[in-house]
């Protein structure tokens, strides 16, 4: 009966989560997943979800801390158990949220993970000269787009493989991509990712594409169009590519990669070369800009010498410093002047 309770109530909460707040299955998903731990720990308790209280709550996070889950997974849970009371409070469904007064784990500060930039040219270098073979496959082509594009516009692995072919714009050097949450941002391409692109389209995609209208062919229902016709990036059989495919494609290209580090690089590698962090939050869409001051502390060489060329207080200490340098050489030179002098 408790269970009965707490899955209808979960249900109701991811209909919120996807038709309200327009959250991606796959957030979703995760969300679902910390809930229903939550939900079997509290029916453990002879308890359900609408009558959890605080003590339930610290329970489980003790219960969390005791089987070894890290702070930061635990951190997310408690986040998940505060969207979903907040929700239930909202409703008028509960009179008070169990998860006041909860002092979150602790999460661990852990610095994104970038390649240096040699590593990336040395990739993408790789990518480019099998894509540039005069017997260069239609895959050899879609490869080296998709590690261009991971690169050069900072996309997740999952925006990628939501692209459409009517998101790209060529001439305007630009890609229309859908985010989390189903947010949109225009973000803008490189020369090298554009002319890429532009040669998958021309020669690699219409190959799988044409695979894929064999499928269809031959499939019981021909006539019906299927959703994923516009997708930008095919597999061989014709298929779109999911984000397992895109990890183990950029893990083939090199072993200590992924295709988030490819963003990380993308971001870091713009603000070790004086980008600021606001064009750098529109450029990966983040929500907020604290989730991209972390890339400073991965180019503070850079921040240092922002600091040391604008700051008034530094520019003077820097500019008393060769002062007193060239003093104290004005002072040699004039000793040796008079040294020779005596000499003569």
């Amino acid at each position: 009966m408790d269970s009965a309770r707490n899955s209808s109530l979960l249900n109701d909460y991811q209909t919120y989560l996807r038709v309200e707040k327009g959250l991606r299955p796959l957030t979703c998903e995760a969300y679902d997943g910390d809930l229903k731990t939550f939900a079997e720990f509290i029916e453990g308790r002879h308890g359900v979800l609408l009558t959890a209280a605080q003590q339930d709550v610290a329970a489980f996070l003790e219960h969390l801390r005791k089987h070894d889950l890290d702070s930061r997974s635990a951190a997310r849970k408690l986040s998940c158990l505060r969207g979903f009371y907040k929700w239930l409070l909202l409703d008028r469904r509960i009179h008070h949220d169990p998860t006041v007064n909860i002092e979150s784990p602790k999460a661990w500060k852990v610095l994104p993970k970038s390649l240096a930039e040699p590593e990336v040219v040395e990739m993408l270098d790789r990518a480019g000269m099998a894509a540039s073979h005069p017997q260069a496959t239609a895959t050899a082509l879609r490869d080296r787009a998709i590690l261009e594009l991971l690169y050069a516009g900072g996309l997740r692995v999952s925006e990628v493989t939501a692209l459409s072919t009517g998101d790209l714009a060529m001439d305007a050097g630009r890609v229309h991509v859908r985010g989390k949450g189903d947010k949109e941002r225009i973000v803008p391409l490189g020369r090298t990712a554009i002319e890429s692109l532009d040669e998958y389209m021309r020669n690699g995609r219409p190959h799988l594409a044409r695979i894929s209208s064999a499928r269809k062919a031959n499939a019981a229902r021909p006539h019906e169009t299927s959703p994923f016709a516009t997708r930008l990036f095919l597999s061989l059989r014709g298929m779109p590519l999911t984000r397992q495919w895109i990890w183990h494609l950029v893990k083939m290209a090199s072993s200590g990669a992924s295709p988030h580090q490819l963003r990380h690089s993308c971001a870091t590698h713009m603000v070790e070369h004086g980008a600021d962090l606001r064009s750098v939050q529109l450029l990966l869409g983040h929500a907020d800009i604290s989730t991209t001051q972390v890339y400073t502390h991965l180019a503070l060489g850079r921040l240092k010498e922002v600091h040391r060329t604008h700051h008034p207080r530094a520019t003077r200490m820097q500019a008393e410093t060769n002062g007193h340098a060239k003093q104290s050489e004005n002072a040699a030179d004039s000793s040796i002047n008079d040294s020779v002098e005596e000499t003569k």
